[in-house]
Formats: C-alpha cells, structure tokens, sequence
C-alpha cells in the first residue's frame, strides 16, 4: 500500500504541481526537477512497466513449478537473511513432526524419509532426506546420514544422536518439532513487530521526500518571482 501510494503521488499528484511550476519558466530545485523527470519517465512507460512485472510474474510462477525451479527458489531461500532462517526452521519443524507420527505408527523407516521428504515444503531439505535413505539403508544411522550435508544444525543432529542410543526416536523428534515451532514463532513475532516501524521509516523518506521535494519550489518563491 505504501509503495502504491508513493507510485500514484509521482503519476498523478507530482504533473500538478509541475504544470504550476512550469507558468514560472524558472529553474526548479534539484530534489523537484528530478521528481518531475521521474514522474514523466512513470506516465510515459507506466503500461510497459505493468506489462512487464505481470509477464515476470507468471514466468516465474511457472518456473518455480518445475523440479529445477523450485529447488532453486528453495535454495534460495535458505541463503536469505532472517526469511532464510525462519524458512529452515519451519521446515525443521515439519520434518521433525511428520517422522515422529509415522515412526509411532510403525511405517518402515525408508518409506517414512520418502514420505517426510515431500512433507518439509523446502526442496532443498528434501533431497537431502532422499539421498540419505542410501546411507540409511546400509545400516548408517539417520543423525549421521543427514549430518553429512552441513544442511541441518548440528544441535538437532545431536538430539536424534541421542535419541537413537535410547530407542526413544518418535519422542526426540517430537520435542526437536516443538523447539523449532517455538523459535519459529519467536521469529514470526519479531518480523511482525519489525514491520511497523520499518514502514514509517518508508513513509517518512519515501512519502515526506516526495511532499517536500513538491513544496520546495513554494519555499524558493520570492526567488523564482524575482526571476
């Protein structure tokens, strides 16, 4: 809503303030000649401007469709500031949460790392889970097959460690589940509490910037009458 507010002040609010401008045939401040050459740049290539987002927009949305786009996208993801994390830890918390159900349920441990790779929503943490299923199968534990690909803490690698030397696996990956929910969450807050005073800071230069830029002239005006 912010950005579209500040789009639609340079497209339709800023030509007003131009046109009364340009009776004086003085020179404009800096700040407000490039406002105005920015506004003209918007209204003259608005429409492609549109076109092209909404065409990017579906390519992408197809390509993250197919197998290599989406792993990507999700390997993306994981690199990410802050979104990279809190992704990781949702995706923990899935894995740790559907391997916990099935193992009580008594589902062979090959057939529930097939079934939890599909269930952890992030592409990258899956594949990791199929190719373990080899090192599993030939007798390896499943901490130590996951650790080998640096993609999964090491502190939920040594929970699993400990609970496989206590036949206790469904209940240590319940409460890996329950951990990484609740750091998910705390992070969740955070973003939300961080989201308020970021789009005032926007507001503030972006919005602000844009009036004072407008009003500057204003300001100026017994200079630019005396010219």
């Amino acid at each position: 809503v912010a950005i579209l507010m500040a789009a639609s002040m340079i497209i339709w609010i800023v030509p007003v303030f131009a046109s009364i401008y340009t009776d004086f045939g003085a020179k404009l401040p800096g700040p407000t000649q490039f406002l105005v050459d920015l506004s003209n740049i918007m209204r003259r290539y608005a429409l492609f401007v549109i076109i092209a987002i909404v065409a990017f927009v579906i390519a992408f949305g197809k390509f993250k469709k197919t197998e290599r786009g989406a792993y990507l996208v999700d390997a993306f993801l994981l690199k990410m500031p802050v979104f990279g994390e809190l992704s990781r830890k949702v995706a923990l918390s899935r894995f740790s949460s559907t391997f916990a159900q099935l193992t009580r349920s008594g589902v062979p441990i090959l057939q529930t790392m097939e079934i939890v790779a599909f269930a952890t929503g992030n592409k990258v943490l899956g594949k990791i889970i199929l190719d373990a299923r080899g090192d599993v199968e030939r007798g390896e534990t499943l901490s130590s097959a996951l650790e080998k690909s640096k993609q999964y803490p090491r502190l939920m690698m040594h929970m699993l460690s400990a609970g496989e030397k206590t036949g206790k696996v469904d209940e240590m990956l319940q409460k890996i589940s329950e951990f990484y929910a609740d750091e998910a969450e705390t992070l969740i807050g955070g973003l939300t509490q961080l989201i308020e005073p970021l789009l005032m800071v926007f507001l503030g230069v972006v919005i602000g910037g844009i009036v004072v830029a407008m009003f500057l002239p204003i300001f100026k005006m017994h200079e630019i009458v005396q010219m």
